[in-house]
Protein backbone atom coordinates (compact mmCIF):
# COMPACT_ATOMS: atom_id res chain seq x y z
CA UNK A 1 0.00 0.00 0.00
CA UNK A 2 1.46 3.35 -0.99
CA UNK A 3 1.09 6.56 0.93
CA UNK A 4 -2.05 8.54 0.02
CA UNK A 5 -1.69 11.59 -2.20
CA UNK A 6 -3.66 14.69 -1.30
CA UNK A 7 -3.34 16.99 -4.29
CA UNK A 8 -2.74 20.69 -3.94
CA UNK A 9 -2.90 23.43 -6.54
CA UNK A 10 0.41 24.87 -7.74
CA UNK A 11 1.36 28.23 -6.28
CA UNK A 12 1.06 31.17 -8.68
CA UNK A 13 4.30 32.52 -10.17
CA UNK A 14 5.65 35.50 -8.23
CA UNK A 15 6.58 38.62 -10.18
CA UNK A 16 7.89 42.07 -9.23
CA UNK A 17 10.57 44.67 -9.78
CA UNK A 18 14.32 44.03 -9.72
CA UNK A 19 14.49 45.35 -6.21
CA UNK A 20 11.90 42.91 -4.96
CA UNK A 21 14.47 40.32 -3.71
CA UNK A 22 15.98 43.00 -1.45
CA UNK A 23 12.65 44.12 0.00
CA UNK A 24 11.93 43.07 3.59
CA UNK A 25 9.86 39.87 3.74
CA UNK A 26 6.18 40.33 4.48
CA UNK A 27 5.04 39.45 8.00
CA UNK A 28 4.10 35.80 8.45
CA UNK A 29 0.40 35.10 8.42
CA UNK A 30 -1.15 32.20 10.31
CA UNK A 31 -1.79 29.31 7.97
CA UNK A 32 -5.45 28.86 7.13
CA UNK A 33 -6.85 25.36 7.26
CA UNK A 34 -7.33 23.70 3.91
CA UNK A 35 -10.92 23.11 2.89
CA UNK A 36 -12.85 21.35 0.18
CA UNK A 37 -16.26 22.88 -0.66
CA UNK A 38 -15.75 25.15 2.34
CA UNK A 39 -15.33 22.20 4.74
CA UNK A 40 -12.26 21.18 6.71
CA UNK A 41 -11.50 17.46 7.33
CA UNK A 42 -13.51 17.32 10.57
CA UNK A 43 -16.54 18.93 8.90
CA UNK A 44 -16.25 16.37 6.09
CA UNK A 45 -16.23 13.70 8.78
CA UNK A 46 -19.44 15.01 10.37
CA UNK A 47 -21.12 15.23 6.94
CA UNK A 48 -20.16 11.65 6.16
CA UNK A 49 -21.84 10.36 9.32
CA UNK A 50 -24.82 12.70 8.84
CA UNK A 51 -25.40 11.01 5.47
CA UNK A 52 -26.02 7.84 7.51
CA UNK A 53 -28.40 9.61 9.92
CA UNK A 54 -25.72 9.82 12.64
CA UNK A 55 -24.68 13.00 14.47
CA UNK A 56 -21.10 13.18 15.76
CA UNK A 57 -21.00 14.45 19.36
CA UNK A 58 -17.67 15.31 20.98
CA UNK A 59 -16.69 17.10 24.17
CA UNK A 60 -15.49 20.67 23.95
CA UNK A 61 -17.45 21.27 20.75
CA UNK A 62 -20.79 22.74 21.85
CA UNK A 63 -23.33 22.18 19.14
CA UNK A 64 -27.06 21.50 19.38
CA UNK A 65 -28.10 17.86 19.63
CA UNK A 66 -30.16 17.37 16.49
CA UNK A 67 -33.66 16.09 17.08
CA UNK A 68 -33.87 14.44 13.67
CA UNK A 69 -30.68 12.37 13.93
CA UNK A 70 -31.37 8.63 14.14
CA UNK A 71 -28.21 7.86 16.14
CA UNK A 72 -25.50 9.77 17.97
CA UNK A 73 -21.81 8.89 17.68
CA UNK A 74 -20.04 9.82 20.92
CA UNK A 75 -16.27 10.05 20.63
CA UNK A 76 -13.33 11.77 22.24
CA UNK A 77 -11.95 15.01 20.85
CA UNK A 78 -9.42 14.86 18.00
CA UNK A 79 -10.47 11.31 17.08
CA UNK A 80 -11.92 10.30 13.70
CA UNK A 81 -13.33 6.80 13.23
CA UNK A 82 -14.68 4.98 10.19
CA UNK A 83 -16.50 1.65 10.32
CA UNK A 84 -19.47 -0.06 8.70
CA UNK A 85 -22.86 0.37 10.33
CA UNK A 86 -24.29 -2.72 8.68
CA UNK A 87 -24.25 -6.31 9.91
CA UNK A 88 -23.29 -6.83 13.53
CA UNK A 89 -23.64 -3.18 14.61
CA UNK A 90 -27.19 -2.69 13.30
CA UNK A 91 -28.22 -6.16 14.46
CA UNK A 92 -27.11 -5.26 17.97
CA UNK A 93 -28.95 -1.93 17.88
CA UNK A 94 -32.14 -3.45 16.49
CA UNK A 95 -32.31 -6.69 18.44
CA UNK A 96 -30.67 -5.92 21.79
CA UNK A 97 -31.85 -2.28 21.66
CA UNK A 98 -29.28 -0.91 24.15
CA UNK A 99 -29.27 2.70 25.28
CA UNK A 100 -25.47 2.66 25.00
CA UNK A 101 -23.57 0.55 22.45
CA UNK A 102 -19.84 0.79 23.11
CA UNK A 103 -17.77 -0.01 20.02
CA UNK A 104 -14.13 -0.90 20.25
CA UNK A 105 -12.73 0.05 16.86
CA UNK A 106 -9.89 -2.30 16.07
CA UNK A 107 -7.72 -0.98 13.25
CA UNK A 108 -5.30 -3.68 12.13
CA UNK A 109 -4.70 -2.36 8.63
CA UNK A 110 -1.33 -1.13 7.49
CA UNK A 111 -1.11 2.66 7.48
CA UNK A 112 1.32 2.44 4.57
CA UNK A 113 4.92 3.43 5.23
CA UNK A 114 7.09 6.46 5.75
CA UNK A 115 10.64 7.37 4.86
CA UNK A 116 12.91 8.42 7.71
CA UNK A 117 16.40 9.96 7.48
CA UNK A 118 19.07 8.11 9.46
CA UNK A 119 22.05 10.22 10.64
CA UNK A 120 25.19 9.50 12.62
CA UNK A 121 26.23 10.96 15.96
CA UNK A 122 27.39 14.15 14.19
CA UNK A 123 24.00 14.53 12.51
CA UNK A 124 25.44 13.60 9.13
CA UNK A 125 23.23 11.84 6.57
CA UNK A 126 23.69 8.08 6.42
CA UNK A 127 20.72 6.62 4.58
CA UNK A 128 16.95 6.53 4.16
CA UNK A 129 14.97 4.01 6.17
CA UNK A 130 11.53 2.82 5.17
CA UNK A 131 9.32 2.25 8.26
CA UNK A 132 6.08 0.28 7.93
CA UNK A 133 3.34 1.15 10.39
CA UNK A 134 1.66 -2.16 11.23
CA UNK A 135 0.68 -1.45 14.82
CA UNK A 136 -2.92 -1.91 15.90
CA UNK A 137 -4.89 1.26 16.55
CA UNK A 138 -7.70 1.01 19.10
CA UNK A 139 -10.40 3.57 19.77
CA UNK A 140 -13.62 3.53 21.77
CA UNK A 141 -16.80 5.21 20.63
CA UNK A 142 -20.47 4.98 21.61
CA UNK A 143 -23.59 4.71 19.47
CA UNK A 144 -26.83 5.70 21.15
CA UNK A 145 -30.34 6.61 19.97
CA UNK A 146 -30.94 8.67 23.15
CA UNK A 147 -30.53 12.46 22.96
CA UNK A 148 -30.20 12.63 26.76
CA UNK A 149 -27.20 10.28 26.64
CA UNK A 150 -25.59 12.41 23.92
CA UNK A 151 -26.10 15.56 26.01
CA UNK A 152 -24.64 13.81 29.05
CA UNK A 153 -21.50 12.98 27.08
CA UNK A 154 -21.18 16.40 25.43
CA UNK A 155 -21.41 18.27 28.75
CA UNK A 156 -18.65 16.23 30.42
CA UNK A 157 -15.46 18.29 30.98
CA UNK A 158 -13.15 15.47 29.86
CA UNK A 159 -13.35 11.93 28.39
CA UNK A 160 -12.77 10.18 31.73
CA UNK A 161 -15.73 12.00 33.28
CA UNK A 162 -17.83 11.20 30.21
CA UNK A 163 -17.16 7.46 30.45
CA UNK A 164 -17.91 7.52 34.18
CA UNK A 165 -21.20 9.28 33.56
CA UNK A 166 -22.26 6.71 30.98
CA UNK A 167 -21.53 3.86 33.38
CA UNK A 168 -23.19 5.64 36.28
CA UNK A 169 -26.41 6.81 34.64
CA UNK A 170 -27.01 3.90 32.25
CA UNK A 171 -28.17 0.59 33.80
CA UNK A 172 -25.92 -2.35 33.02
CA UNK A 173 -28.79 -4.14 31.27
CA UNK A 174 -28.99 -1.22 28.79
CA UNK A 175 -25.27 -1.29 27.88
CA UNK A 176 -23.56 -3.48 25.32
CA UNK A 177 -19.92 -3.67 24.17
CA UNK A 178 -18.78 -4.93 20.76
CA UNK A 179 -15.44 -5.12 18.96
CA UNK A 180 -15.62 -4.18 15.27
CA UNK A 181 -13.11 -3.71 12.49
CA UNK A 182 -12.61 -0.14 11.38
CA UNK A 183 -10.14 2.72 11.24
CA UNK A 184 -9.13 5.34 13.81
CA UNK A 185 -7.22 8.52 13.01
CA UNK A 186 -5.80 11.45 14.98
CA UNK A 187 -7.12 14.83 13.88
CA UNK A 188 -4.00 16.67 15.06
CA UNK A 189 -1.66 14.76 12.73
CA UNK A 190 -1.34 15.78 9.09
CA UNK A 191 -0.21 12.28 8.23
CA UNK A 192 -3.22 10.72 9.94
CA UNK A 193 -5.55 13.19 8.22
CA UNK A 194 -4.08 12.21 4.87
CA UNK A 195 -4.84 8.56 5.55
CA UNK A 196 -8.33 9.48 6.78
CA UNK A 197 -9.12 11.36 3.57
CA UNK A 198 -7.66 8.50 1.55
CA UNK A 199 -10.20 6.11 3.09
CA UNK A 200 -13.07 8.62 3.16
CA UNK A 201 -12.90 9.23 -0.60
CA UNK A 202 -13.18 5.50 -1.24
CA UNK A 203 -15.95 4.86 1.28
CA UNK A 204 -18.17 7.87 0.52
CA UNK A 205 -19.65 7.35 -2.93
CA UNK A 206 -22.24 10.17 -2.73
CA UNK A 207 -20.98 13.26 -0.85
CA UNK A 208 -23.85 15.24 -2.38
CA UNK A 209 -26.24 13.69 0.16
CA UNK A 210 -25.11 16.21 2.79
CA UNK A 211 -22.88 18.64 0.85
CA UNK A 212 -24.89 20.91 -1.42
CA UNK A 213 -21.81 22.18 -3.29
CA UNK A 214 -20.70 18.71 -4.37
CA UNK A 215 -21.70 18.11 -7.99
CA UNK A 216 -20.92 15.21 -10.26
CA UNK A 217 -18.45 16.27 -12.95
CA UNK A 218 -16.91 14.67 -16.04
CA UNK A 219 -15.17 11.39 -15.45
CA UNK A 220 -17.13 10.74 -12.26
CA UNK A 221 -15.29 13.36 -10.20
CA UNK A 222 -17.02 15.46 -7.55
CA UNK A 223 -16.49 19.18 -8.10
CA UNK A 224 -17.51 22.60 -6.84
CA UNK A 225 -19.81 24.72 -9.07
CA UNK A 226 -17.03 27.32 -9.38
CA UNK A 227 -14.46 24.77 -10.60
CA UNK A 228 -14.09 23.44 -14.12
CA UNK A 229 -12.81 20.33 -15.85
CA UNK A 230 -11.50 20.69 -19.37
CA UNK A 231 -12.38 18.25 -22.16
CA UNK A 232 -9.97 15.37 -22.31
CA UNK A 233 -8.99 15.51 -18.64
CA UNK A 234 -8.53 11.99 -17.29
CA UNK A 235 -9.20 10.69 -13.80
CA UNK A 236 -8.49 7.31 -12.26
CA UNK A 237 -10.13 6.63 -8.93
CA UNK A 238 -12.14 9.05 -6.74
CA UNK A 239 -11.18 12.72 -7.10
CA UNK A 240 -12.70 15.75 -5.32
CA UNK A 241 -12.17 19.22 -6.79
CA UNK A 242 -12.60 22.31 -4.61
CA UNK A 243 -13.82 25.83 -5.32
CA UNK A 244 -11.94 27.94 -7.85
CA UNK A 245 -9.85 25.08 -9.23
CA UNK A 246 -9.58 24.37 -12.95
CA UNK A 247 -8.35 21.11 -14.49
CA UNK A 248 -7.18 21.34 -18.09
CA UNK A 249 -6.55 18.51 -20.50
CA UNK A 250 -3.27 16.83 -19.66
CA UNK A 251 -1.53 13.74 -20.94
CA UNK A 252 -1.03 12.51 -17.40
CA UNK A 253 -4.27 11.47 -15.66
CA UNK A 254 -5.12 12.51 -12.12
CA UNK A 255 -4.90 9.39 -9.99
CA UNK A 256 -7.09 9.18 -6.90
CA UNK A 257 -7.95 9.06 -4.16
CA UNK A 258 -7.03 12.73 -4.41
CA UNK A 259 -8.35 16.05 -3.09
CA UNK A 260 -7.75 19.35 -4.87
CA UNK A 261 -8.39 21.84 -2.07
CA UNK A 262 -10.36 25.07 -2.40
CA UNK A 263 -8.58 28.11 -3.73
CA UNK A 264 -8.20 30.18 -0.49
CA UNK A 265 -9.27 33.30 -2.38
CA UNK A 266 -12.54 31.65 -3.43
CA UNK A 267 -13.28 29.55 -0.36
CA UNK A 268 -17.08 29.27 -0.01
CA UNK A 269 -18.96 29.82 3.22
CA UNK A 270 -19.84 26.76 5.30
CA UNK A 271 -23.45 25.70 4.98
CA UNK A 272 -25.40 24.05 7.79
CA UNK A 273 -26.46 20.42 7.44
CA UNK A 274 -30.10 20.19 6.39
CA UNK A 275 -31.08 17.10 8.33
CA UNK A 276 -34.67 17.06 7.10
CA UNK A 277 -33.52 17.15 3.47
CA UNK A 278 -31.20 14.14 3.64
CA UNK A 279 -32.55 11.66 1.14
CA UNK A 280 -31.52 8.15 0.08
CA UNK A 281 -29.17 8.03 -2.91
CA UNK A 282 -31.74 6.10 -4.94
CA UNK A 283 -35.44 5.32 -4.49
CA UNK A 284 -36.16 2.09 -2.62
CA UNK A 285 -36.99 -0.94 -4.68
CA UNK A 286 -40.50 -2.31 -4.69
CA UNK A 287 -41.12 -4.83 -1.91
CA UNK A 288 -40.31 -8.40 -2.84
CA UNK A 289 -42.11 -10.74 -0.42
CA UNK A 290 -40.20 -13.92 0.17
CA UNK A 291 -41.86 -17.01 -1.28
CA UNK A 292 -42.44 -19.65 1.37
CA UNK A 293 -41.14 -23.17 0.96
CA UNK A 294 -43.33 -26.24 1.29
CA UNK A 295 -41.73 -27.04 4.66
CA UNK A 296 -42.44 -23.52 5.96
CA UNK A 297 -46.06 -23.72 4.86
CA UNK A 298 -46.48 -27.11 6.51
CA UNK A 299 -44.85 -26.00 9.77
CA UNK A 300 -46.08 -22.41 10.20
CA UNK A 301 -49.81 -23.05 10.65
CA UNK A 302 -49.47 -26.09 12.97
CA UNK A 303 -46.92 -24.17 15.04
CA UNK A 304 -49.27 -21.17 15.29
CA UNK A 305 -52.18 -23.41 16.29
CA UNK A 306 -50.23 -25.31 18.96
CA UNK A 307 -48.57 -22.16 20.33
CA UNK A 308 -51.94 -20.36 20.58
CA UNK A 309 -53.62 -23.42 22.12
CA UNK A 310 -51.06 -23.74 24.91
CA UNK A 311 -50.90 -19.97 25.39
CA UNK A 312 -54.66 -19.93 25.97
CA UNK A 313 -54.41 -22.85 28.41
CA UNK A 314 -51.68 -21.04 30.39
CA UNK A 315 -53.29 -17.60 30.41
CA UNK A 316 -56.98 -18.55 30.67
CA UNK A 317 -56.90 -18.67 34.53
CA UNK A 318 -56.03 -14.94 34.67
CA UNK A 319 -58.93 -13.94 32.41
CA UNK A 320 -61.43 -13.73 35.35
CA UNK A 321 -59.10 -11.45 37.33
CA UNK A 322 -58.62 -9.10 34.38
CA UNK A 323 -62.36 -9.05 33.71
CA UNK A 324 -63.16 -8.33 37.37
CA UNK A 325 -60.64 -5.47 37.41
CA UNK A 326 -62.19 -3.96 34.27
CA UNK A 327 -65.70 -4.37 35.71
CA UNK A 328 -64.81 -2.74 39.06
CA UNK A 329 -63.34 0.35 37.41
CA UNK A 330 -65.47 0.93 34.33
CA UNK A 331 -67.97 -1.93 34.00
CA UNK A 332 -68.51 -4.12 30.93
CA UNK A 333 -67.80 -4.79 28.11
CA UNK A 334 -64.61 -6.70 28.90
CA UNK A 335 -63.44 -7.20 25.33
CA UNK A 336 -62.95 -4.86 22.40
CA UNK A 337 -63.05 -6.02 18.77
CA UNK A 338 -61.55 -3.82 16.09
CA UNK A 339 -61.83 -4.59 12.37
CA UNK A 340 -58.41 -5.38 10.89
CA UNK A 341 -57.22 -6.88 7.59
CA UNK A 342 -55.50 -10.23 7.08
CA UNK A 343 -54.22 -12.10 4.00
CA UNK A 344 -55.66 -10.68 0.79
CA UNK A 345 -57.37 -7.79 2.58
CA UNK A 346 -60.03 -9.94 4.27
CA UNK A 347 -61.35 -8.27 7.43
CA UNK A 348 -61.61 -9.95 10.83
CA UNK A 349 -62.42 -8.83 14.40
CA UNK A 350 -59.11 -8.38 16.23
CA UNK A 351 -59.80 -9.15 19.91
CA UNK A 352 -58.35 -7.32 22.92
CA UNK A 353 -59.16 -6.77 26.56
CA UNK A 354 -60.72 -3.31 26.80
CA UNK A 355 -58.09 -0.91 28.11
CA UNK A 356 -59.82 2.40 27.34
CA UNK A 357 -62.89 4.25 28.47
CA UNK A 358 -66.17 3.47 26.75
CA UNK A 359 -66.18 6.88 25.05
CA UNK A 360 -62.61 6.49 23.74
CA UNK A 361 -63.54 7.04 20.08
CA UNK A 362 -65.41 10.25 20.90
CA UNK A 363 -62.53 11.60 23.01
CA UNK A 364 -60.05 10.65 20.25
CA UNK A 365 -61.44 13.38 17.98
CA UNK A 366 -60.86 15.96 20.72
CA UNK A 367 -57.23 14.83 21.22
CA UNK A 368 -56.33 14.73 17.54
CA UNK A 369 -54.07 17.80 17.82
CA UNK A 370 -51.84 15.97 20.35
CA UNK A 371 -51.14 13.01 18.07
CA UNK A 372 -47.39 12.19 18.01
CA UNK A 373 -47.56 9.55 15.28
CA UNK A 374 -46.33 10.57 11.84
CA UNK A 375 -48.91 8.57 9.91
CA UNK A 376 -52.50 7.36 10.19
CA UNK A 377 -51.92 5.84 13.63
CA UNK A 378 -52.87 7.66 16.81
CA UNK A 379 -50.46 7.85 19.74
CA UNK A 380 -49.94 10.30 22.58
CA UNK A 381 -48.03 9.91 25.79
CA UNK A 382 -50.15 9.46 28.92
CA UNK A 383 -53.27 8.92 26.84
CA UNK A 384 -56.19 10.13 29.03
CA UNK A 385 -58.49 7.57 27.41
CA UNK A 386 -56.66 4.73 29.15
CA UNK A 387 -58.18 3.44 32.38
CA UNK A 388 -55.99 2.66 35.39
CA UNK A 389 -56.41 -1.05 34.68
CA UNK A 390 -55.79 -0.41 30.99
CA UNK A 391 -52.40 1.19 31.70
CA UNK A 392 -51.28 -1.97 33.50
CA UNK A 393 -52.63 -4.20 30.74
CA UNK A 394 -50.83 -2.15 28.09
CA UNK A 395 -47.55 -2.07 30.04
CA UNK A 396 -47.30 -5.86 30.17
CA UNK A 397 -49.15 -6.51 26.86
CA UNK A 398 -51.90 -8.36 28.72
CA UNK A 399 -54.57 -6.59 26.66
CA UNK A 400 -53.45 -8.64 23.62
CA UNK A 401 -53.97 -12.07 25.19
CA UNK A 402 -57.37 -12.58 23.46
CA UNK A 403 -55.61 -12.36 20.10
CA UNK A 404 -54.47 -15.95 20.61
CA UNK A 405 -58.10 -16.85 19.79
CA UNK A 406 -57.61 -15.05 16.46
CA UNK A 407 -54.51 -17.18 15.87
CA UNK A 408 -56.40 -20.32 16.79
CA UNK A 409 -59.08 -19.75 14.14
CA UNK A 410 -56.58 -18.65 11.46
CA UNK A 411 -57.09 -14.87 11.32
CA UNK A 412 -53.61 -14.14 12.62
CA UNK A 413 -50.20 -15.69 13.17
CA UNK A 414 -48.00 -15.56 16.26
CA UNK A 415 -45.37 -13.58 14.30
CA UNK A 416 -46.12 -11.30 11.38
CA UNK A 417 -46.73 -7.68 10.32
CA UNK A 418 -48.72 -5.42 12.60
CA UNK A 419 -52.49 -6.00 12.16
CA UNK A 420 -53.92 -2.81 10.73
CA UNK A 421 -57.36 -1.64 9.57
CA UNK A 422 -58.38 -0.83 6.02
CA UNK A 423 -58.11 2.94 6.61
CA UNK A 424 -54.44 2.70 7.67
CA UNK A 425 -53.48 0.34 4.86
CA UNK A 426 -54.60 2.90 2.29
CA UNK A 427 -51.79 5.21 3.39
CA UNK A 428 -49.21 2.80 2.01
CA UNK A 429 -50.58 1.46 -1.30
CA UNK A 430 -47.11 0.60 -2.61
CA UNK A 431 -46.50 -1.73 0.32
CA UNK A 432 -50.08 -2.85 1.08
CA UNK A 433 -49.99 -6.01 -1.00
CA UNK A 434 -46.65 -7.06 0.47
CA UNK A 435 -47.90 -6.66 4.04
CA UNK A 436 -51.13 -8.49 3.27
CA UNK A 437 -49.32 -11.40 1.62
CA UNK A 438 -48.97 -13.04 5.05
CA UNK A 439 -51.11 -13.20 8.18
CA UNK A 440 -50.62 -10.35 10.65
CA UNK A 441 -48.94 -11.28 13.92
CA UNK A 442 -49.44 -10.77 17.63
CA UNK A 443 -45.80 -9.73 17.63
CA UNK A 444 -43.25 -8.92 14.94
CA UNK A 445 -40.18 -6.92 13.99
CA UNK A 446 -41.95 -3.61 14.51
CA UNK A 447 -43.07 -4.56 17.99
CA UNK A 448 -39.56 -5.50 19.16
CA UNK A 449 -37.62 -2.77 17.33
CA UNK A 450 -39.80 0.36 17.43
CA UNK A 451 -38.24 3.38 19.14
CA UNK A 452 -41.32 5.58 19.70
CA UNK A 453 -39.30 8.58 18.50
CA UNK A 454 -41.55 11.45 17.49
CA UNK A 455 -42.09 11.66 13.76
CA UNK A 456 -40.77 8.18 12.94
CA UNK A 457 -43.30 5.61 14.21
CA UNK A 458 -45.21 5.21 10.93
CA UNK A 459 -41.97 5.00 8.96
CA UNK A 460 -40.64 2.33 11.33
CA UNK A 461 -43.91 0.39 11.10
CA UNK A 462 -43.69 0.20 7.30
CA UNK A 463 -39.92 -0.42 7.32
CA UNK A 464 -39.98 -3.35 9.73
CA UNK A 465 -43.14 -4.95 8.33
CA UNK A 466 -41.64 -4.95 4.82
CA UNK A 467 -38.33 -6.25 6.15
CA UNK A 468 -40.18 -9.14 7.77
CA UNK A 469 -42.11 -10.23 4.68
CA UNK A 470 -38.91 -10.05 2.62
CA UNK A 471 -36.68 -11.99 5.03
CA UNK A 472 -38.98 -14.13 7.17
CA UNK A 473 -37.69 -17.54 8.20
CA UNK A 474 -38.62 -20.14 10.76
CA UNK A 475 -35.58 -19.22 12.85
CA UNK A 476 -36.34 -15.49 12.71
CA UNK A 477 -39.86 -16.14 14.03
CA UNK A 478 -38.40 -17.94 17.04
CA UNK A 479 -35.95 -15.10 17.69
CA UNK A 480 -38.77 -12.52 17.53
CA UNK A 481 -40.84 -14.55 20.01
CA UNK A 482 -37.87 -14.71 22.38
CA UNK A 483 -37.21 -10.97 22.02
CA UNK A 484 -40.88 -10.27 22.77
CA UNK A 485 -40.67 -12.20 26.04
CA UNK A 486 -37.39 -10.44 26.82
CA UNK A 487 -38.97 -7.03 26.20
CA UNK A 488 -41.92 -7.79 28.47
CA UNK A 489 -39.61 -9.01 31.25
CA UNK A 490 -37.43 -5.91 30.84
CA UNK A 491 -40.50 -3.69 31.26
CA UNK A 492 -41.20 -5.38 34.56
CA UNK A 493 -37.65 -5.06 35.89
CA UNK A 494 -36.77 -1.55 34.63
CA UNK A 495 -37.60 1.23 37.04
Amino acid sequence: MVSPVIATAPSPTLSGSASAPFAPPPPLQPAQPRTIWGLDPFQLYTRFWAAHGVQVVRQGEPSPIIQHAELFLLSEAKTLVLFRLQSVVMDALNWVNPQVLVLRIKDTGEHAYREEVVTDEFDRFQRFSRVYDTSEHLARVVLTPEREVAQLWQSAPDPLTGWRRLRRFTPRIDRLTLSVDGSAYGENSDRELAFFLHELLQAWKRPDTTIARAHRGPGGVWKDPTSSVGPGAQFIGPVWIGAGRHITAEKTPVIGPAVLWDDPAQRPATEAIQWLDIQPNSPPADPAPKSTTTAERLLKRPFDFLFAFFAILVTLPIYPFIMIAIWLEDGPPFFFAHRRETVGGREFPCLKFRSMRKDAEKVKAELKALNRADGPQFYIENDPRLTRVGKILRKYNLDELPQFWNVLVGHMSVVGPRPSPYSENQFCPAWREARLSVRPGITGLWQVRRTRRAGSDFQEWIKYDIEYVETRTWWRDLVIIWKTFETIIRKGTRQ
